[in-house]
């Protein structure tokens, strides 16, 4: 049967990947072995771990007796040799029970990919009931969790943060890094307080704090507790009564409001400093907040403060700091270094130029995409050239980036998520900690410009357990940095080709394009053009209103000259620096013109009458 389907499809080109299920079927691939599933680890409990010690000894108690004589028979004489018992020290059932719990500890982090470093480290969970059980969470808490079972990282997070332990925690992107420390600082706060925030989370955007501050909701529901998100820094000139418990906010806000003079925010009731993204926040130039996260840290001055670190990507410099300021801190990673969830399918697509990556993308629009798809380029303005490059393709797409107003990116987001907009065009804005829901597909249209920066991108995709899908574009301007996003791939489990593994580049042309993105042909001449032409005739109209205005001011007003000794009535002078004829005589002589007008027609009048 093979041989004749090889003979009638000898020039058929057969796409076995498109139709794996068929290739395999007729034998034209290997069928893949399934993977066989590994069975779920159960963490014990300490009466199960002292019931299976007391099992082991007296298995070994019977087994001893057993063995205690031999008996041989040779024709009338019976020898009976007796094995002595050789003497050991045994261990007491504490220390059985003790050692054989932590082996069941660790074979359960090393199955669900947790890694821990510091001291008195308590156990992970493996199921929510143990938060009621163990740590005396309540249960209206315990009721507003949805979830079905804890992640790797809230496994160990929580149990370190509900002990009042500074943590320093790393996981993959949609991992569930945010319930982590939602939970374990809601058990901390109790009930609501007046006086003052108790609880502070720093995060780089405010589309982030919003979506934190939802999720907050949902678990404080009968609780009492309030989370609040910071409104705009200018519009608050005075005093902030603290009417909430929990304060999420941008560090920008927060700054402008501890500088001004008075301070218009008092952060030294604050009980729990967490800050999420914490690798971005400690960027130090302009695209970080490390300057304003020191000023912070400094304002929070409370005794008995706690603070946790949350990151998909935590460098040895935050590491060290933390180490160096952190009381007993406990670090948490789950997952490998430097790698993306591996729920994520990535791929990477060379373009040969600017428009090749556009020929791509309409090539992927049109073999069929399943929305929502987020698209990341490097700067606004090509943002904004691609936007206008696929308006009129016939798919829902829009744009969003930092010069949008916060309204329009507000109302942009919800109509991504409500399914109005496929197509999201974005820039690095969307890249940190933003979950939406089902996002299918993101298309890294301009390369990254780290792997850090890769990592959170495609997290957009893949999150909590679901399947995703990564394309990322590149030319030959970007080869100083693919070697470093394919090694990330390859962590994450993807298939990279060796040649691009076995690329070189040299430590300065990483370095430029790490702090400077490449000088890129435009998205479209054509769109580039058209943008170029508007933005000309914005700043002449721009520049017709200023003049305008100018001239509207230029009018001198009145000035009364001060009275002399003897005179009643004070004098005006008026200095006209226009030559222009004053509105009064405008009148005067449009009157003038009118009246000449009525003396031609009364002129004419009369002497038509004589003719006739």
């Amino acid at each position: 049967m093979n041989a004749i389907f090889r003979k009638l499809t000898t020039v058929v080109h057969f796409d076995t990947k498109k139709n794996i299920a068929d290739a395999e079927r007729f034998g034209l691939v290997k069928k893949k072995e399934a993977e066989p599933v590994k069975d779920r680890v159960e963490l014990p409990t300490l009466n199960q771990v002292k019931e299976e010690v007391l099992a082991r000894k007296r298995k070994h108690e019977d087994t001893n007796n057993d063995a205690e004589g031999d008996i041989n028979i040779l024709g009338n004489i019976k020898e009976i040799n007796v094995k002595k018992k050789k003497k050991s020290q045994q261990k007491s059932e504490k220390e059985q029970v003790k050692e054989l719990m932590q082996e069941k500890i660790n074979r359960f982090r090393n199955v669900n990919k947790i890694v821990v470093q510091g001291t008195d480290i308590p156990s992970p969970i493996s199921e929510w009931k143990q938060l009621v059980d163990n740590y005396g969470v309540g249960e209206t808490m315990f009721n507003n969790i949805t979830y079905p079972r804890p992640t790797p990282i809230q496994m160990q997070t929580i149990p370190l943060m509900l002990q009042d332990r500074e943590v320093l925690a790393r996981a993959p992107t949609g991992s569930g890094k945010t319930a982590a420390f939602v939970i374990p600082l809601l058990h901390s706060l109790k009930a609501p307080k007046n006086g003052g925030y108790r609880a502070l989370v720093l995060v780089p955007t405010k589309e982030l704090a919003i979506q934190i501050e939802r999720e907050f909701w949902k678990f404080c529901q009968g609780t009492g507790l309030r989370p609040h998100s910071l409104s705009k820094a200018k519009e608050t000139k005075k005093l902030v009564v603290a009417r909430h418990d929990i304060l999420i906010s941008p560090p920008n806000r927060l700054v402008y409001m501890l500088a001004h003079d008075p301070p218009l925010i008092n952060l030294e009731k604050v009980e729990w400093l967490v800050v999420d993204e914490a690798d971005k926040l400690f960027e130090a130039g302009d695209t970080g907040f490390r300057e304003q996260l020191a000023t912070i840290y400094k304002a929070c001055s409370g005794p008995n403060i706690k603070r946790g670190m949350f990151s998909a990507t935590l460098g040895e410099e935050v590491k060290d700091w933390c180490k160096l300021n952190f009381d007993n801190a406990v670090s948490v990673r789950v997952g490998a270094l430097q790698a993306a969830t591996d729920t994520i399918e990535q791929k990477l697509q060379y373009c040969g130029s600017e428009y090749g990556k556009l020929v791509a993308f309409r090539e992927l629009v049109q073999k069929g995409i399943t929305p929502p798809v987020l698209v990341f380029v490097q700067s606004k303005e090509r943002a904004q050239e691609l936007f206008r490059e696929l308006l009129y393709d016939g798919i829902h797409v829009d744009v969003i980036h930092s010069d949008r107003s916060q309204l329009q990116r507000e109302n942009t987001v919800r109509a991504f998520r409500s399914g109005g907009i496929w197509v999201l065009i974005c820039t690095e804005l969307m890249g940190r900690g933003i979950d939406f829901k089902g996002v299918s597909l993101v298309v890294n249209y301009d390369f990254p410009p780290s792997a850090v920066s890769y990592i959170h991108r495609i997290g957009r995709t893949g999150r909590a357990g679901r399947p995703g899908k990564a394309i990322t574009y590149f030319t030959e301007e970007d080869k100083p940095l693919l070697r470093s996003i394919a090694q990330v791939m390859k962590n994450s489990g993807c298939d990279v080709p060796d040649f691009i593994l076995k690329l070189k580049a040299s430590k300065d042309a990483k370095k430029k394009l790490k702090n400077k993105a490449p000088n890129r042909q435009p998205v479209s001449m054509r769109v580039k053009n058209e943008i170029a032409k508007e933005n000309e005739k914005k700043a002449k109209i721009e520049a017709l209103k200023k003049k305008k205005k100018a001239k509207g001011t230029g009018i001198p007003k009145r000035k009364e000259i001060q009275n002399p000794e003897n005179s009643e009535k004070p004098l005006i002078e008026r200095k006209m620096k226009s030559s222009k004829i004053s509105k009064p005589a405008k009148k005067d002589k449009i009157g003038n013109q009118f009246k000449k007008n009525e003396v031609v027609k009364k002129k004419l009048k009369k002497k038509k009458i004589e003719e006739e």
